[in-house]
């Protein structure tokens, strides 16, 4: 399946799709990104970015798709696995509701590879095959070139230790 917008990449082909922040500085461009995004599908953005990063809100570009932010600390993990099983939660029910989700944080890397990373151990065979199918599945954006996925060690252990059906 095409990826929607430069740097992202498809979990799931046509349910799951994780990539950088929708959103620039041009409004123009922005739309342009957003409507890339609504046209292939997504109906849900699931943004792992803080409110205070000074990025631009894309909310009122979205039409009627729904925005659920869970803010993670940039180059950090999510304060508790309670707030992971809870984005984990809200990826699959949406996803079983028949929407299409986007994750993202502000590159699509770190945060977002934590995010990814733990939903694969849930769904596969635990935190060390996900973050094999994590880096496989980063492959498909071009950002992969010069970054590899999570952003730290920290985030790579927190992968490790997610268990299959946490």
């Amino acid at each position: 399946m095409i990826q929607p917008i430069k740097h992202c990449y498809w979990v799931v082909p046509g349910k799951l799709l994780a990539g950088e922040y929708p959103r620039n500085k041009n409004e123009t461009t922005s739309q342009e990104k957003i409507n890339a995004l609504l046209e292939a599908g997504i109906s849900v953005f699931v943004d792992l970015t803080e409110e205070t990063e000074g990025l631009l809100s894309y909310t009122t570009l979205i039409g009627k798709a729904i925005h659920r932010r869970f803010a993670i600390r940039d180059v950090a993990i999510p304060d508790s696995p309670e707030t992971t099983t809870q984005i984990l939660d809200t990826i699959d029910c949406y996803i079983e509701q028949g929407e299409m989700v986007y994750v993202h944080c502000w590159g699509g890397v770190g945060r977002t590879g934590v995010i990814i990373g733990c939903w694969l151990a849930r769904k596969g065979n635990g935190g060390e095959a996900a973050l094999i199918g994590l880096r496989e599945l980063w492959a498909q954006c071009p950002k992969s070139v010069i970054r590899k996925t999570p952003d730290t060690r920290e985030q790579e252990h927190y992968i490790r230790s997610w268990e299959t059906g946490q």
